[in-house]
């Protein structure tokens, strides 16, 4: 099991057997059309972000757009359909900021496509969920623990991992 990151805690609170596989570098996110719309959308949305925002590393995670001075957090997704996930990747990354001295970080979730945003803040029962959680995923990811079984939702189809997970169907 490697050190947990913002995409390990986005995929716990997707779907366990995508966060298992993923730790185990099985990566099939370079077939995926969904995935490179999103990178697109990542690199053309707001063309000036790069000059006004800084892309920093905390712990293992990477924060693609920073702003020290409000120490806000901006993560950008293409569709708000797995906001859950989203909120508990920007909720992380406000948790790992606040570990190493940053006080009272916030978020912004930014849907382009949309033309929403959504603000995400940290409470005290997220300082004390977090934790938790990442003691869950590093029971769930033991090297003995076999891969989680396929969840079948409707997101699934649209998952750079679901010809894997549906081959023998």
């Amino acid at each position: 099991m490697k050190t947990l990151t913002a995409t390990h805690v986005k995929y716990y609170h997707l779907c366990h057997r995508k966060l298992w596989l993923f730790d185990r570098d099985v990566w099939m996110e370079h077939t995926s059309e969904a995935v490179a719309a999103g990178e697109l959308l990542h690199q053309t949305a707001y063309p000036q972000r790069a000059e006004r925002y800084r892309e920093i590393s905390i712990g293992s995670s990477k924060i693609d757009f920073y702003d020290p001075q409000r120490k806000v957090v901006h993560e950008m997704k293409k569709s708000a359909k797995m906001a859950d996930s989203n909120i508990a990747q920007v909720k992380y990354y406000l948790w790992l900021l606040e570990q190493h001295g940053v006080e009272n970080p916030t978020g912004i979730l930014e849907y382009p496509k949309l033309r929403q945003t959504q603000p995400v803040d940290l409470t005290d029962e997220d300082r004390a969920r977090i934790p938790l959680e990442l003691g869950v995923m590093k029971v769930l990811l033991a090297d003995d623990i076999p891969c989680p079984p396929v969840i079948n939702k409707p997101f699934c189809k649209q998952c750079a991992y679901y010809e894997f997970c549906y081959v023998a169907e």
